[in-house]
């Protein structure tokens, strides 16, 4: 072995993982596969049989390898319970020191890449970058931006109160008419944004507005679009009803979060525009069954009632129809409940195979097809290929046979991330 150093603490290794199967994130398996890096990016995947002679390579033999995880809807908060006005009463360094264990947590459960859609994320990036906490590779959009009594307003205080808690933790960002957007969205990239996120609908986790009604106008929707992409950002557009999701379409954005109200018509726009739906199922599912459990307000037992049967419709449909789906969780919560927590994300694909997605469709949601969620702004990653980020996991089972050992991060027997090994329980 050869060891070298690496910016973010601790060596890179020469590795060599020989595996009954590979997957290699899109396409099919690949049996008695091989994947052989040294450094943070790929150099070889395929057969055994094809592999190239790697002198002085740790070799490990397990039962499958494939690309890390990634869950392309998480939050970053540090929030002990579902009601987000909880960021309002706590110290922002309590809940930041909160969401360091929470990076661990998902990092060890296989998760290697977190697109996080608002909160505290576009912060701990850096922490995790400079190699001050472990976590995965972090891609925030800052705070998400809505309208004045929007779905990221905080209903029940003062409105200059709420400017400055939502200024100081990032949960979001108040903008109405297009000069305002665009400065939300400029703020946004000043932090280094690599997405950009808004609220083109209600939503369930706030009080006042209804998931339904379309938020953003049509005007302010394409100024935001725009400006984004001057920066080569895209925009997610966390959308319930179907007028802000045509909208939203119409305008450019470039994936859906949720997606409650898709119908027939909406899914043919989705195709039309080669939209990505990212549907969380996982926390509409867990809300559904646990929402007082996880401390949610009465608003939001109230709201979960109609959305959580639309929305599995809505999640058939989309498979059915084909729709480029990406798998992220909607995880707000810190700590270990046992209901949504961050560590769980890998119940999304259970989610997704529930709603008529075979195993291996549902790996590829939250492997090859993930980092598309970021636009251009996409690193090489999620795919088990020659230049591609040495983002990988070795398994004790294999997941396309059984898509429930992800779930179990004691299955996730070892992981790097770029090449460094974070994990080894042994084989």
């Amino acid at each position: 072995m050869r060891p070298r150093g690496y910016p973010g603490g601790g060596v890179i290794l020469l590795e060599r993982i020989e595996a009954d199967v590979l997957i290699p994130g899109h396409g099919d398996v690949v049996k008695n596969g091989c994947v052989v890096f040294d450094g943070p990016t790929i150099a070889y995947a395929g057969t055994i049989e094809g592999a190239p002679k790697a002198s002085g390579a740790k070799t490990r033999s397990v039962a499958a390898v494939m690309p890390g995880l990634w869950d392309c809807h998480g939050h970053f908060m540090g929030l002990r319970t579902a009601d987000v006005e909880e960021g309002a009463r706590t110290p922002l360094a309590v809940m930041a020191a909160r969401t360091t264990a929470d990076a661990a947590r998902c990092l060890q459960a296989g998760f290697t890449s977190v697109r996080e859609v608002g909160g505290l994320g576009i912060f701990l990036a850096r922490a995790v970058n400079e190699g001050s906490v472990p976590g995965p590779h972090i891609y925030a959009a800052g705070g998400m931006i809505s309208p004045t009594g929007g779905h990221g307003d905080l209903h029940s205080y003062p409105l200059d109160f709420t400017h400055e808690v939502l200024e100081r933790t990032q949960m979001s960002a108040l903008a109405d008419g297009v000069p305002e957007c665009l400065k939300a969205v400029r703020s946004m990239l000043r932090l280094n944004a690599r997405v950009i996120k808004i609220c083109a609908s209600g939503g369930v986790a706030s009080e006042v507005d209804h998931p339904m009604h379309q938020e953003f106008s049509e005007e302010e929707l394409r100024a935001i679009v725009e400006e984004a992409g001057r920066a080569e950002r895209i925009v997610a557009a966390h959308c319930h009803g179907k007028p802000g999701i045509m909208a939203a379409l119409r305008a450019g954005c470039r994936t859906i979060e949720h997606g409650t109200y898709l119908d027939e018509e909406a899914a043919d726009l989705f195709l039309e525009k080669k939209a990505i739906l990212v549907p969380t199922r996982f926390i509409i599912d867990r809300l559904a069954k646990s929402a007082q459990a996880m401390g949610a307000p009465d608003y939001i037992l109230r709201k979960i009632v109609p959305v959580v049967g639309r929305h599995e419709e809505a999640l058939r449909l989309a498979v059915r129809k084909g729709l480029r789906i990406a798998a992220g969780t909607d995880i707000i919560t810190t700590g270990v409940t046992g209901y949504a927590d961050w560590g769980q994300s890998a119940f999304e694909l259970t989610n997704l195979r529930d709603a008529g997605m075979k195993p291996l469709q549902a790996i590829e949601a939250a492997t090859a097809t993930a980092p598309l969620t970021l636009g251009p702004q996409a690193p090489k990653s999620g795919q088990l290929r020659e230049g591609y980020d040495a983002d990988v996991l070795a398994l004790a089972k294999n997941p396309v046979q059984d898509l429930d050992a992800l779930t179990e991060p004691a299955n996730v027997r070892t992981i790097w991330k770029g090449g460094k090994l974070v994990k080894d329980l042994g084989a």
